[in-house]
């Protein structure tokens, strides 16, 4: 069983770890990372500029990592993803660990083994985002509250509000989309009555709510002149780019572009977002994810396709749904129910079953609607995804007829998606097909029970034959699904770089930006001070007279102010703005001397 579990995580490991330093930067979070390294002000607050006046939109416990991480390694691509990579591949034998006690050791070995070749994770943990990390502590919270059902005791309960309490300071709502489920776990799955049960949920609720607003909490004890601007909020709060920009706007309003992409369109390097970049796939990874529908989450093109999620997501509600719905129904043992009372094993799958079906249709509900999404967003979902695909596959071959004769016709549902997403033959299809019809065999023949292992392995092998194909395509391909605001093309950002070294003459900022994330790269290279001019929507950071007297000071000599603000364009970008303006009206174009191969990059700001 252990060897089986090493063995998973290993492998997990490969796919999440092998060629991590060729995948491409995320230059918001790297910038963040390059910042927050430079003092302890700019550490606690998430600085996202070396001079600590903009933070990132988020709380910075992910980030802290990376910056541990670059102390230790040097600031590079491999160690500013390392937390990520290490953290998914953790993932694997905690979803192990915590399915093992009410589902039994192959459903669990399944579910990790689904996890561990599952495309969209393999992509998060190996992207300079956060989300591999919540995930992570998602599956810690959700074996701690099985381990509390299991044995009754209350402390891996306020564990698990602890562990959620965390994720919230990573992703702050989405960490919260398993917090309903696994309450009701708690509920029905510990002992003793509804009071003491409402009094330790009420405890671990509390727990979770002081954990989360720690930070938040936190930053309020510093003068707001100390406090960074938030970036996306509308009054520089960290709280109102937590419950605002992060919270209400992601579910309900659509999708806002930052100033510097509505200005310039896709930019350079577009075809490295949410992408493979190059290989079988790269075309339809890069259309954009789909509208909301009920079919979203299955579509054959998009960063969020039916190879990244889809095809798992197929199996674990054709087979996961049916079996955590007969597992919760529970069953009579009246070897363990001696007076009426329930095992608290048997009790706890129940719990867990019904909090995993809660978890799985509800995160179904809120990807297929939810107005603003990017791939990475369904970490909050994937571990659930993987443990409704291991535990359906088990139960389906070890129980009666009906469900072996649905297991079959998952099998072959499957077989016809595989060919479909892959738009006709592939290896990876006639493999998927061959698989299925050996593991329907094994399900229908007699002595099944005997052949039940054979049967899961085959079965294993038709539902994810695919979605290795596509992991390993991952890896190989170098994808990312990391964000490119404020990407700019190496070469370009070392001409550029060196230039303003040898041209910026003791100003004390390297150089002004129209928007505070276009300026993401050029932080990361160099770790110079920058004067960023606006925010989200234009919101003006330094006004017109600001800039004025500080280029009159000579502490800023150059400028990257974006596209000029064009007749018709909203007046929120921050090409519209007033110091945007002021710089094309008064400063001239140096991008041919700084030898960046286009023109209206660089300006030079007027002297005195």
């Amino acid at each position: 069983m252990w060897i089986g579990v090493l063995v998973l995580t290993a492998g997990a490991g490969l796919l999440r770890l092998l060629s991590l330093g060729a995948v491409p930067q995320d230059p918001f979070y790297d910038a963040a990372v390059r910042s927050m390294s430079l003092s302890w002000h700019n550490f606690f607050f998430g600085a996202f500029d070396p001079s600590g006046t903009t933070a990132i939109d988020k709380p910075p416990l992910d980030l802290w990592l990376q910056v541990a991480s670059v102390q230790a390694l040097g600031f590079g691509r491999a160690a500013l993803k390392l937390p990520q990579a290490i953290a998914g591949t953790a993932a694997i034998p905690l979803l192990f660990l915590a399915l093992r006690r009410p589902f039994g050791t192959w459903a669990a070995l399944s579910s990790a083994l689904v996890l561990a070749v599952l495309p969209i994770s393999v992509l998060t943990a190996r992207s300079d985002t956060t989300d591999a990390v919540m995930m992570a502590l998602m599956v810690v919270a959700l074996g701690l509250v099985i381990r509390a059902a299991v044995t009754g005791r209350v402390l891996p309960l306020y564990l698990a509000g602890v562990a959620l309490g965390l994720a919230f300071n990573i992703k702050l709502l989405e960490a919260l989309i398993p917090v309903a489920p696994l309450a009701v776990l708690a509920w029905l799955g510990l002992p003793g009555s509804r009071r003491r049960r409402a009094l330790h949920i009420g405890g671990a609720g509390l727990a979770l709510v002081a954990v989360s607003l720690s930070w938040l909490t936190a930053t309020l004890a510093f003068p707001a002149s100390d406090r960074p601007f938030a970036i996306g909020s509308t009054n520089g709060s960290a709280w109102n780019a937590a419950f605002v920009f992060n919270g209400y706007d992601r579910i309900f309003k659509s999708a806002r572009t930052d100033s510097i992409s509505a200005a310039q369109g896709p930019g350079p390097g577009a075809d490295i977002a949410s992408g493979t970049g190059r290989g079988h796939d790269a075309a339809l990874d890069r259309l954009p994810i789909r509208p909301p529908s009920a079919t979203r989450l299955f579509s054959r093109a998009g960063p969020l396709s039916g190879r990244r999620l889809g095809f798992v997501l197929v199996a674990a509600l054709l087979l996961g749904v049916p079996a955590l719905a007969v597992a919760a129904r529970g069953r009579k043992d009246p070897n363990q129910e001696p007076a009426g009372t329930v095992d608290s094993l048997e009790r706890a799958r129940r719990a867990a079953a019904i909090s995993l079906l809660l978890w799985l249709v509800g995160g179904v509900v809120l990807f297929s609607g939810m107005t603003r999404l990017h791939a990475r967003y369904v970490e909050a979902f994937d571990p659930v995804v993987a443990a409704a695909a291991g535990i359906g596959v088990t139960w389906a071959l070890r129980s009666g007829r009906a469900p072996r004769l649905l297991l079959a016709a998952t099998l072959a549902a499957v077989t016809g998606y595989a060919f479909y997403l892959e738009g006709g033959s592939t290896t990876a299809g006639w493999v998927t097909a061959g698989a299925a019809v050996a593991a329907a065999g094994a399900a229908v023949l007699p002595g099944v029970r005997r052949a039940a292992p054979i049967g899961v392995a085959l079965a294993l092998v038709a539902m994810l034959a695919l979605p290795t194909t596509i992991s390993v395509a991952i890896v190989n391909d170098h994808a990312s699904d990391a964000g490119l605001a404020g990407y700019m093309p190496p070469d370009e950002l070392a001409h550029l770089s060196s230039f303003l070294r040898g041209h910026r003459g003791g100003a004390r900022y390297e150089v002004a930006v129209a928007s505070a994330t276009q300026a993401g790269s050029l932080i990361a290279a160099d770790g110079q001070p920058v004067l960023i001019l606006t925010t989200y929507d234009g919101r003006i950071l330094t006004s017109r007279a600001q800039l004025k007297a500080l280029v009159a000071r000579g502490a800023v000599r150059y400028a990257l102010p974006g596209s000029r603000c064009r007749p018709g364009d909203r007046l929120t970008l921050a090409s519209c703005s007033a110091p945007v303006r002021w710089i094309y009206a008064h400063a001239r174009d140096v991008s041919t001397a700084a030898h960046l191969g286009r023109k209206a990059v660089l300006w030079r700001l007027p002297t005195r």
